[in-house]
């Protein structure tokens, strides 16, 4: 082989590895409910793990047995569903304490393994009071009213603190949002070694919730974003825009999540969010309007964003 030759194939190895590792995923993503509303069978719960790895984390958790047989019907796990429960699902964040986040954690609670429940101060407290609390339900956790059965930890999260996550490689930064202020939801930043990933719980827009909560998680994370380390943001849209402000009810629409990405790429860079995946999470039914929505979204999408509709047991990378 000839100098050039040499010179050519080393020039060759090189670019496809950068290219390889730009391209590798960090996460891998199993949704197990994707909606808002009144669909038991399928409401928000993500399961999040390094890739090639089963530490997974559930991110909220209104739905888990449905979502995890959806999963083994789609060749996304091939063991039991009581296994991926007990042994797949290192613990639970729970952004806020309505039903719609945790029906799944309380119901499948008897059947589980024990783990660590994450919550802020303000959620674990609803939790403990009015769910886990030996009337509404067992108290399954390690505090709280009645009589405490110590199958769940039940671990506060101080905000902006990164805290290690039980038996799994990552760790999560909690920081709070407002869903009908002066009511808190959580954001939960996730590390895996230099990468990242931002779910957020339910969430209205500062503008309408007369807050500055949003403003100041973008500004938290526009420096991974500038640094091309968050892989994903999970973050709600539950109505169209022709939902009138004072029906929000602490949600966002299309127009307000565009006006709010604009805030994080004004923070991070002009052209910082083209091709950024953002998976959108929380679309209320009825099916026209997830429809008008996912118009809205194309319509008004000028910053490049790629958008990712995530589908209840399909996984997915990031």
């Amino acid at each position: 082989m000839s100098t050039f030759s040499r010179f050519l194939l080393c020039v060759l190895l090189i670019s496809t590895t950068v290219f390889s590792q730009k391209d590798k995923s960090s996460f891998q993503v199993v949704p197990l409910g994707i909606k808002g509303g009144i669909d038991e069978k399928n409401l928000s719960a993500y399961l999040l793990a390094p890739s090639n790895t089963t530490d997974f984390i559930c991110l909220d958790a209104g739905t888990i047995n449905a979502g995890i047989e959806k999963a083994i019907d789609n060749k996304v796990f091939k063991i039991s569903t009581s296994d991926v429960l007990r042994k797949y699902i290192k613990g639970y964040f729970i952004s806020h304490a309505h039903l719609d986040h945790v029906s799944g954690l309380i119901i499948n609670s008897p059947a589980d393994s024990s783990k660590t429940v994450y919550a802020t101060e303000k959620c674990m407290e609803m939790m403990e009071n009015h769910y886990f609390n030996d009337q509404t339900w067992a108290n399954f956790g390690d505090k709280g009213p009645g009589f405490p059965l110590k199958k769940y930890h039940f671990q506060t999260l101080n905000v902006g603190e990164e805290t290690p996550v039980s038996n799994t490689k990552m760790t999560v930064k909690a920081f709070p949002l407002s869903h009908v202020n002066p009511f808190e939801s959580t954001a939960f930043l996730v590390k895996n070694e230099d990468s990242y990933a931002l779910y957020l719980g339910d969430t209205g827009p500062d503008s309408v919730e007369k807050s500055d909560k949003l403003k100041a998680l973008w500004t938290a994370v526009a420096p991974v974003v500038q640094n091309k380390q968050l892989k994903g943001i999970f973050i709600e849209v539950s109505f169209p825009n022709e939902q009138p402000d004072q029906f929000l009810f602490g949600h966002l629409t299309p127009n307000y999540l565009m006006k709010e990405l604009h805030v994080l790429e004004d923070l991070a860079g002009k052209g910082s969010l083209k091709n950024f995946k953002i998976i959108i999470t929380h679309l209320k039914p009825p099916a026209k309007n997830i429809i008008k929505i996912k118009e809205q979204l194309k319509a008004q999408n000028d910053l490049g964003i790629q958008i990712i509709y995530p589908e209840q047991g399909k996984k997915f990378e990031l």
